[in-house]
């Protein structure tokens, strides 16, 4: 082999070794886990109740729309009840209170082809992937199977929004009893247009209000200080009251002013209590529960925000449809009649409370 050859045969090599070492670490960074944010709940309905750091996401409510509406054709109903199976039967939010470009959703028999069009579909629609498809059995024995039936169902809703205009990142100061918190806002040198895409909902004073920020979409960031309600649908009707109430300035004037802190979460939850539990489809077929996992990460800064949130339902039968007994028991007052069959009215008639009466 020549010199030049050999040469050329070393940087040939050298450029796979660096192309291979470039798509390793791209890979790895793309799978890089987001790090879970402690102490912050998720509940899967605005009806749950929450006392401090709580999250909701519409995600677990859609995926459980579809289990309860294409598969089991009636209300989820566990015994003793549950009061998260019942916030959620009530279908507080449905896929057309969102629009189609938010959302991703798939369901059907759990098979290999169904998560394959999961993948794909929100690569497509999102470029994103999933961080908890990984977290289910897809393995021959946890698959569809004509002696015991599985479904999977899942969505994922993915928004990213900017504003009009960048907000100023301002000093770090105080949010309540800690310290150090950092912020964004308006600054005193803040234009005109950043200041207008703030509007008033309503302003009792600086511990009791609720402002939005507007943005380059259709999406609008609301902010509620001191929140009141037990649960988000509560918190959010009381805000909603008070600014249809407030008869002030919706205008936010150069006199005002306004920061927020900055806010990037990650949270999972893994909804243990509706797993592993019996209940019925409107043909009398047991299911269970297998598994069932929500995640939210949400980012805001003075750029904006992102929310990313996935939900996911594996569910399998297991029972067959076991046909319904009815009791013609007659072991408690009654009423007899007697007449004949060709005539409408009853020629005898008595009504047994006290049976001993009568032997």
């Amino acid at each position: 082999m020549t010199k030049n050859k050999i040469i050329t045969l070393v940087f040939v090599v050298l450029a796979i070794v660096s192309l291979a070492l470039i798509y390793i670490f791209r890979i790895r960074k793309n799978n890089k886990s987001i790090p879970v944010t402690e102490g912050v709940a998720v509940v899967p309905t605005f009806d749950d109740e929450i006392s401090s750091d709580s999250s909701y996401c519409a995600t677990f409510q859609l995926v459980w729309n579809d289990m309860k509406n294409e598969i089991i054709k009636k209300d989820i109903v566990f015994n003793p009840e549950e009061i998260m199976a019942t916030n959620l039967n009530k279908e507080s939010f449905t896929e057309d209170m969102i629009s189609d470009s938010y959302y991703f959703k798939a369901f059907g028999p759990k098979t290999i082809k169904l998560k394959e069009e999961i993948v794909n579909g929100i690569k497509e629609k999102f470029n994103q992937t999933s961080d908890i498809l990984d977290d289910f059995d897809w393995g021959e024995d946890a698959l569809d199977d004509p002696d015991l039936r599985r479904y999977f169902f899942y969505t994922m809703l993915y928004r990213e929004f900017e504003y009009k205009q960048r907000f100023t990142v301002l000093e770090n100061s105080n949010f309540g009893n800690y310290e150090d918190v950092k912020y964004f806002g308006v600054a005193s040198n803040s234009s005109s247009e950043v200041r207008n895409q703030i509007i008033v909902l309503f302003y009792n004073s600086k511990d009791d209000f609720a402002i939005k920020l507007t943005t380059k979409s259709n999406d609008e960031v609301i902010f509620y200080k001191n929140p009141k309600g037990k649960t988000f649908n509560e918190i959010y009707s009381n805000m909603t009251n008070d600014a249809n109430k407030y008869t002030g300035s919706k205008n936010f004037s150069n006199n005002d002013t306004f920061k927020v802190p900055m806010i990037n979460f990650n949270v999972k939850r893994e909804y243990n209590e509706l797993q592993n539990k019996p209940f019925y489809d409107d043909e009398n077929r047991e299911y269970v529960i297998e598994k069932a996992v929500q995640t939210i990460n949400f980012k805001l800064d003075e750029k904006g925000g992102r929310v990313k949130s996935e939900a996911a339902i594996d569910t399998n039968v297991t029972s067959a449809p076991v046909k319904e007994s009815r009791n013609f028991n007659v072991d408690d007052t009654f009423a007899i009649f007697l007449k004949e069959s060709s005539r409408d009215m009853p020629y005898f008639a008595a009504r047994i409370d006290n049976i001993k009466k009568y032997q």
